[in-house]
C-alpha cells in the first residue's frame, strides 16, 4: 500500500452510518463517478462529468454527493509507475485543496495506477466498440479505484498479525 493509504483506512472507518463513499478519477477533460453502496462492499460506476471550470465542476460533484448521501470523497491519484507524483498527481492535490474550501467531507487519496488501462482491456475483451469505451471509462475507471479501496479497507493491513 501507498503512504496515504493509512489515513484512507482511517477516515473509511470513520465513515458515519447511513453515508456512503464517491471515487473519483480526475481527467483533463472529465471526472469520471462511482458510489459504494452502504455496506462498503461494492462500487458502482455512476456519471461522468465534463469538465469546464473549477467552479462548475465543485458545483455539479458536491450537489451529486449531498443528493447521494455522501460521507466520504475518494480520489485517484495518478502516480508515476515508480510511485512518484508527477503533475498530473500535483493536478489532483490542487482540485482536492479547492474542493476541500468548500464542503467538510473528507478528501483521501488512492493509488489509481494502471486503473484506466485495466478498465480499457476489459471492455476491449468485451468487444466493446470504441465509441462506446470512450463514452464509459471514466466512470469505469472510478468504480475500479473505489472498488480497490473497499477490498483493502475490507482486509487486514500488511503487518497485521492472522495467525
Amino acid at each position: 500500500m501507498t503512504s496515504f493509504a493509512s489515513e484512507a483506512r482511517t477516515a473509511a472507518h470513520a465513515l458515519p452510518k447511513g453515508k456512503r463513499m464517491l471515487g473519483l478519477d480526475l481527467g483533463t477533460k472529465t471526472i469520471g463517478m462511482a458510489t459504494s453502496d452502504f455496506t462498503g462492499q461494492f462500487a458502482t460506476p455512476r456519471d461522468t462529468i465534463r469538465r469546464t471550470k473549477f467552479t462548475e465542476d465543485a458545483k455539479l460533484l458536491l450537489a451529486f454527493a449531498e443528493k447521494e448521501h455522501i460521507g466520504l470523497l475518494l480520489l485517484g491519484m495518478p502516480l508515476n509507475m515508480d510511485g512518484s507524483e508527477g503533475p498530473r498527481a500535483q493536478a489532483t492535490r490542487a482540485f482536492a485543496r479547492n474542493l476541500a474550501r468548500l464542503t467538510s467531507l473528507p478528501i483521501v487519496y488512492w493509488d489509481e495506477r494502471l486503473s484506466t488501462a485495466a478498465v480499457t482491456r476489459t471492455m476491449i475483451e468485451a468487444d466493446m466498440s470504441r465509441a462506446k469505451r470512450a463514452e464509459i471509462v471514466d466512470k469505469l475507471a472510478a468504480a475500479h479505484i473505489l472498488q480497490s479501496f473497499l477490498d483493502a479497507v475490507r482486509s487486514p493491513p500488511a503487518d497485521f498479525p492472522t495467525t
